[in-house]
């Protein structure tokens, strides 16, 4: 019975820490998108890099990972990085595309 209570301990630990969704650089078609629909994937793109901040700060998610699961807690801190790289990535893509475009970004 311990070694079950245990084990749920240790699944509801590893599924509390989550993982920044690592944006795509590049999509199909940002040539085309008009200057709107580039400043709405710019915010966009903020805010993934806005949450991929969060999750490697201190959090109570955090903190137990550290405690208890401490591997999970360096996998969250290595995927918000590549997510934070990404997504600073995928505005300067944009920029670029608006800047040709003649949009004031």
């Amino acid at each position: 019975m311990q070694k079950l209570s245990s084990s749920i301990v240790l699944l509801t630990l590893l599924s509390a820490c989550a993982s920044p969704e690592v944006v795509d650089e590049r999509e199909l078609g940002d040539e085309n998108l008009s200057c709107s629909q580039i400043k709405q994937e710019i915010a966009e793109a903020e805010n993934f890099e806005k949450q991929a901040r969060k999750e490697k700060g201190v959090t109570g998610t955090n903190v137990a990972a550290a405690v208890f699961f401490w591997p999970a807690m360096l996998v969250t801190y290595s995927n918000a990085e590549e997510a934070i790289d990404a997504a600073e990535n995928r505005k300067k893509r944009l920029v670029s595309i608006g800047e040709t475009k003649g949009c004031t970004l």
